[in-house]
């Protein structure tokens, strides 16, 4: 049977015992382990205890990590009249209205990282539901991407804020920082994301709530976490 990964993957691999490991011990061995000659950006996935096809077991949200995620976000901005300027002050990268509809309808332009939109444009921002959806790049009020303070919502996706959402087998995949990041760094960023995670554990899931947990960065192999800690928060 041929080895579905390479060398430096395999060495990586080698150097982590088959055990759940501390949050506070995993990520340092992240970091040791990775072998791309990159920046490499480390990353959380959790198995959730919940059925996402139910509506009421659904998990998702938002959160700002302390310590950013290492790249500024590019950021564009739907909206009419006077939020237009106030996008541009709080340092949106992109800014306009139905003239960024039309661009992106025309021409499949996707170069930003997040939509924030006010709610008077969603009636044309939501044509653009098949480009922008698959992308998750759709702006939603549930992840505070739909409002009328553009400028509080500019400010916090250039601070750090990740959305975190169960995909249909019930995981979660989140970025945290990158792999040259300081370990306490990307560990308070962990902490905050595990948190946030606990907090949206919906009333109908039952049983344990996370039932695994892996971090790596993004070439490199996942350690595993303990979720022990995790559970008994979130009873």
């Amino acid at each position: 049977m041929p080895q579905l990964q390479g060398k430096k993957y395999r060495t990586a691999a080698q150097q982590l015992e088959r055990r759940p490991y501390p949050l506070e011990d995993a990520v340092p061995l992240v970091q040791k382990v990775k072998f791309a000659k990159f920046d490499e950006t480390v990353e959380l996935h959790m198995r959730l205890g919940v059925d996402p096809k139910h509506a009421d077991q659904m998990v998702r949200g938002t959160v700002v990590l302390p310590n950013g995620l290492g790249k500024s976000k590019r950021v564009l901005v739907i909206a009419s009249g006077e939020k237009q300027r106030e996008a541009q002050q709080a340092g949106a990268d992109f800014v306009g209205g139905e003239d960024m509809v039309t661009k992106i309808q025309q021409e499949s332009w996707t170069d930003f990282d997040a939509v924030v939109a006010t709610p008077d444009m969603m009636r044309s921002v939501g044509k653009l539901g098949k480009i922008l959806g698959p992308r998750g790049l759709m702006p939603n009020p549930k992840t505070g991407t739909v409002t009328m303070d553009v400028a509080r919502a500019v400010h916090e996706v250039k601070a750090g804020k990740v959305e975190f959402r169960v995909d249909k087998t019930g995981v979660l995949h989140v970025p945290l920082g990158k792999v040259s990041f300081q370990s306490d760094k990307l560990v308070e960023n962990a902490q905050t994301l595990i948190q946030a995670v606990l907090r949206a554990k919906p009333a109908a899931a039952k049983g344990k709530y996370v039932r695994s947990a892996t971090i790596c960065s993004t070439m490199g192999p996942g350690v595993s976490l303990d979720v022990t800690p995790f559970n008994a928060k979130a009873q």
